[in-house]
């Protein structure tokens, strides 16, 4: 049966999206693992709330592609196909290439410092063992780059990727040797982005990206044992 974490009620949102929050930081953070059914009675049950909330939750999360709904299979959380992300990743590569040249434009000196904090945070995290947090800052230190690239329309098509190229970096983090490369990358982005050379720039960020692929799909075949 999966377990959900207790759900912290907040008297400014419907219930309903409480619920559908809690479920899908569970799903992208691999609390609640691909392929794992989601019963709407036992969900209910452990939350201590009605059916109706709940299903609308599931179908807000059918929507984002992170749970499929079979008829007389019931509801499961979505598996990652090696398709699935190709999908993803090839969009990711293309726009972090773009924001990043165009940050290394445009960049301002503040921002240059925020990257340079969260570089700091990141390293301390791994220093630690923290890969969750490890993961916060690496996703921190990406929106510093979109932000960055003063491109507002870009941040937006970036951000609808968001949630599951969070599922990816949960996989690919894992790993600390991949986390330490992670590190390495970002250094060299950022040192980049203070010299203003955004071919350099834009190179690494995709190169940096293309890594991060080579490695999930990797994972995600040894975990499957399935290459589809």
């Amino acid at each position: 049966m999966v377990k959900v974490p207790k759900l912290k009620l907040d008297s400014y949102q419907p219930l309903r999206d409480v619920i559908f929050e809690t479920l899908r930081k569970a799903i992208v953070t691999g609390e609640i693992k691909p392929g794992e059914r989601l019963m709407e009675v036992s969900l209910a049950n452990q939350m201590g709330v009605s059916r109706t909330p709940v299903r609308e939750a599931i179908r807000r999360l059918e929507a984002e592609g992170l749970v499929t709904m079979t008829p007389r299979k019931g509801t499961h959380v979505s598996q990652l196909s090696v398709k699935d992300i190709m999908d993803v990743l090839e969009v990711r590569v293309v726009l972090d290439k773009l924001a990043t040249d165009l940050a290394a434009k445009r960049i301002q000196p503040s921002q240059i410092k925020a990257l340079e904090t969260v570089h700091k945070q990141y390293i301390a995290c791994l220093e630690k063992d923290n890969i969750e947090g490890a993961i916060r800052k690496d996703v921190e230190f990406h929106d510093i780059i979109y932000a960055a690239s003063g491109n507002p329309r870009l941040v937006a098509v970036a951000g609808s990727l968001r949630e599951h190229i969070y599922r990816f970096r949960v996989i690919y983090m894992k790993d600390s040797i991949i986390a330490e490369n992670v590190l390495h990358e970002h250094e060299q982005i950022l040192e980049a982005l203070r010299n203003a050379k955004n071919d350099e720039a834009s190179n690494l960020a995709e190169e940096h990206i293309r890594n991060q692929m080579e490695s999930i799909i990797k994972t995600v075949k040894e975990n499957t044992g399935r290459g589809e």
